[in-house]
């Protein structure tokens, strides 16, 4: 087989970190797109993106791109593809989709020629007209923008945002990719000291050990794909092992959380223990106005609560008050907060030495970074 392109989708704003953490992994041709990020490889890239991919929402397999401006051309443009390398005669195949500022609006119709297509090539192969599709799961996505056609086939199932760790969570989590990110444009490394003041469910807190210890996200999850008969299960295991021998738990790491809720502590530390980092993690109860810390280097990473998730805007802004007294200018200390208030910094009380405009969901943040002292 030739190579096989693929698509990882990720939030808005960290295309660029997707990337480059595709390049370390050693991965081949990529390029950062508005929303995805696109590269080659073979069945061991597909398993290793899936199984160490921090910041990508789900690993596609992208089939064909082409111009479609009727139903026959859909229908053309879809037949064309190869279907057989990767479906099986039993295999299920359903066909799922958007259509963004495109002639052909009508999403169900368009679900309707996509399948209609793979079956008449699929009949083609294995001389049936009816397929049980009672095997392994290929889900079939569409993406047609402005009169182009993406055809991909998702290899993940659940979202790669989904670790295995957090079954339970507080109101409004932050999404483990996006915490993720923050991380990383916090310069967490192995020797890093990690405080999260309002650490919720632990997704900071977590996301920073893992990154730090390079524990790769989906060692504790299964994805559709490794039950697909084409991909040899030796695959798995072997990028499973690659990940497992490159874990560093020789290191300084430690993070430490504060929450005002002792049900967000509590669950701080079961997702912690879940995700296998617990040793690293302390967890307190305790109130921002009690904020303090004497660590000699640390980074303050937040999702503090605001508007439009746990308290008014008004009660949110005290609280930027409150934190802009006590996250005091130090050397060694950064501070990275993440708000969709635009107007954060004159409560805060001081401008950001740097900003990153990120996406909490469907929400439009900024990250404020304080680092020079």
């Amino acid at each position: 087989m030739e190579k096989i392109k693929f698509a990882a989708p990720c939030l808005l704003g960290i295309e660029g970190i997707c990337a480059d953490e595709l390049k370390r992994l050693g991965i081949e041709k990529i390029q950062a797109e508005n929303g995805r990020v696109l590269f080659e490889g073979d069945f061991n890239t597909l398993a290793k993106a899936n199984i160490c991919s921090r910041y990508a929402e789900r690993i596609q397999i992208l089939l064909a791109e082409f111009p479609v401006y009727s139903f026959e051309d859909l229908f053309q443009g879809v037949s064309k593809i190869h279907w057989e390398d990767f479906l099986a005669k039993d295999d299920a195949f359903p066909v799922k989709g958007h259509s963004v500022n495109s002639k052909l609006a009508s999403v169900p119709d368009c679900q309707k020629i996509i399948k209609k297509a793979v079956v008449n090539r699929l009949n083609a192969k294995y001389h049936t007209s009816w397929f049980e599709e009672t095997g392994a799961l290929h889900q079939i996505q569409f993406l047609i923008m402005k009169d182009k056609c993406s055809i991909l086939l998702d290899t993940s199932g659940a979202g790669l945002h989904k670790r295995g760790y957090r079954a339970n969570a507080t109101i409004a989590p932050i999404k483990e990719t996006l915490a993720c990110a923050m991380a990383d444009a916090s310069h967490v490394r192995h020797y890093s000291t990690v405080i999260d003041p309002f650490c919720g469910s632990g997704t900071i807190l977590i996301e920073s050990a893992l990154k730090a210890l390079n524990i790769a996200p989906g060692l504790r999850r299964s994805f559709s794909a490794e039950k697909w008969g084409v991909i040899p299960e030796n695959v798995w295991r072997e990028e499973r092992q690659s990940a497992q021998d490159n874990i560093k738990l020789d290191c300084d790491f430690m993070a430490y959380g504060y929450d005002i809720d002792e049900n967000a502590v509590a669950l701080t530390l079961e997702n912690a223990r879940k995700a296998g980092v617990e040793k690293r993690i302390v967890v307190q109860k305790r109130d921002i106005k009690d904020f303090r810390e004497d660590f000699e280097k640390a980074s303050v990473i937040c999702n503090p609560p605001y508007g439009e998730r746990l308290l008014d805007m008004e009660q949110a802004r005290e609280l930027y008050k409150i934190m802009g007294q006590k996250f005091i200018k130090r050397q060694g200390w950064s501070y990275s907060i993440i708000t969709p208030d635009d107007n954060f910094e004159k409560y805060f009380g001081r401008k950001s030495d740097k900003r990153r405009k990120l996406y909490n969901g469907m929400i439009k943040c900024q990250l404020h970074m304080y680092f020079k002292n």
